[in-house]
């Protein structure tokens, strides 16, 4: 029985699936926490993925492993490899400022037909500028550009600062075209890097890494982009109890929504919407997209077709809040909301605690509206939350499909998504078949179907159960307050 494994490096923590190649079939698995914080020091993912490891049996009877990681974090390197400051996350706005004035320099519709999208807060070339103009003596010592899963691959496969058993060496850093397609300095398009963006945005020059590379003059390591299925490397024996010399292949790794299509198996005709910390929609598409209006982010996929993908940055936590607030747990929170009517009485809730990021607000604050004597009960603000949280991801789903991209079921995942009231409400909010998957760590089994591909020269098609299929009872007139509220903020 040849087994693989799967590693999520999320933002909350990193989770270690060990399957089967053959079927997907689940043999063990593994869990460590990461720190809470909008900026965090790799090193500790590093440590939670060693835990994790452990926590998961080792590694020493698998084949193949891949890493699928949060999206954007910026991880600067010095020369000798270290880590030059803790890595900003996808979910730190204070590039927000930066990202206007790379819009400003270059212009939307140019960043969008450039690297299909328009950078926020959360784009991994903001964060570069924020560095440039806030931190030029971290800036001044960058010597390579990477992502969280490109970094954990390459600390995997034994390079790293002083101590690490092949060293420093950044030529070694290998990423995938799901994780590059979210830097803000990648074409999906052309597959390659726009190096004129990437200096544009930390104002010095780059290269992407090559093994056979004499580079006379300074320029800053961004790491070679591999294949979907390409073996690029093995894991250090060094590093793992009971693991050979090249026993344990390691695959190029992917973003996390990436690495959750592939873990759903989803295709063309297939849209994700995935209730976690953060809110996701996204589809395959066989062609590019460009959204010069910045709603939807026109991403590679990890299988060698695309992603189109809107993000909110307000989602599970917008339930929990309410629930705080109504003093229920979710169970509770689903009993009130059923007991309201579909709408709410009229009563909204635009759920942008923490700013958002679909629609573009960084500095935005949640606010209820439609408030009478009568309307204001537990029972309507309970649904106002739910679906205020669906209608945000109604939202991206309505801008992606606006680009002609078909859609002909909706797969809901994340943990939220198991409330029965989310459920119903989806049903009423989304014009289209839902579908809901058996509860799975989707983005560690899609780093996993990377390993299996590595392994066996083609991809998995391993089963995905579904547990739910909640019925279609559509009422526009969700949408329509909705919008009428957010368009009148």
């Amino acid at each position: 029985m040849v087994l693989v494994a799967g590693i999520d490096s999320s933002t909350q923590s990193c989770k270690v699936l060990i399957l089967e190649a053959a079927t997907g079939k689940l043999v063990r698995s593994g869990r460590a926490g990461h720190p809470d914080g909008t900026e965090v020091d790799p090193n500790l993912w590093w440590r939670a993925l060693e835990d994790a490891i452990a926590d998961a049996g080792g590694l020493a009877d698998v084949a193949a492993v891949s890493v699928a990681g949060q999206q954007h974090g910026m991880v600067l390197l010095d020369a000798a490899g270290e880590v030059i400051r803790p890595a900003l996350l996808w979910n730190d706005t204070r590039s927000a400022g930066a990202a206007s004035a790379l819009v400003a320099e270059i212009g939307a519709d140019a960043l969008a037909r450039r690297c299909g999208s328009v950078p926020v807060a959360s784009i991994t070339a903001t964060k570069l500028r924020w560095v440039r103009d806030n931190e030029p003596g971290n800036a001044a010592r960058v010597a390579a550009v990477t992502l969280p899963h490109d970094w954990l691959s390459w600390r995997l496969r034994g390079y790293g600062p002083g101590g690490s058993p092949l060293g420093p060496d950044l030529e070694a850093l290998v990423t995938d075209r799901s994780d590059a397609s979210g830097t803000g300095y990648f074409s999906p398009r052309e597959n390659a890097y726009d190096l004129d963006l990437f200096e544009t945005a930390l104002g010095r020059p780059a290269r992407e890494a090559s093994t056979t590379a004499a580079e006379p003059e300074r320029r800053i390591v961004l790491p070679r982009v591999a294949a979907p299925w390409e073996d690029i490397g093995a894991v250090h024996p060094a590093l793992f109890e009971g693991v050979g010399d090249g026993a344990v292949r390691v695959g190029p790794g992917a973003g996390d929504n990436a690495a959750g299509a592939l873990g759903l198996g989803a295709a063309a005709g297939d849209v994700v919407v995935s209730v976690g910390t953060s809110g996701t929609v996204f589809a395959v598409s066989a062609a590019s997209a460009a959204d010069p209006t910045g709603t939807v982010a026109g991403f590679s996929d990890a299988s060698g077709a695309f992603l189109p993908i809107a993000v909110t940055l307000n989602a599970a936590r917008v339930l929990s809040t309410m629930a705080e607030v109504l003093g229920v747990d979710f169970d509770g929170l689903a009993t009130l909301a059923l007991a309201a009517a579909p709408g709410s009485s009229g009563v909204v809730l635009l759920p942008w605690f923490e700013g958002e990021r679909t629609p573009n607000l960084p500095e935005a604050t949640a606010s209820f509206h439609g408030l009478s004597i009568a309307s204001s009960t537990r029972e309507n603000f309970a649904r106002a939350a739910i679906e205020g949280m669906l209608c945000g991801l109604a939202g991206g789903l309505d801008a992606i499909t606006a680009m002609d991209v078909p859609v002909e079921r909706i797969l809901l995942i994340g943990g939220a998504v198991q409330n029965t009231a989310v459920q119903v409400v989806a049903g009423q909010v989304f014009d289209a078949p839902l579908v809901v998957p058996q509860p799975g760590e989707y983005v560690a089994r899609g780093a996993a179907v990377q390993a299996a591909w590595v392994v066996d020269g083609r991809r998995p098609a391993w089963k995905v159960a579904t547990v739910e299929s909640p019925p279609a009872d559509f009422r526009p007139e969700i949408r329509a307050q909705y919008r009428q509220a957010a368009f009148a903020r």
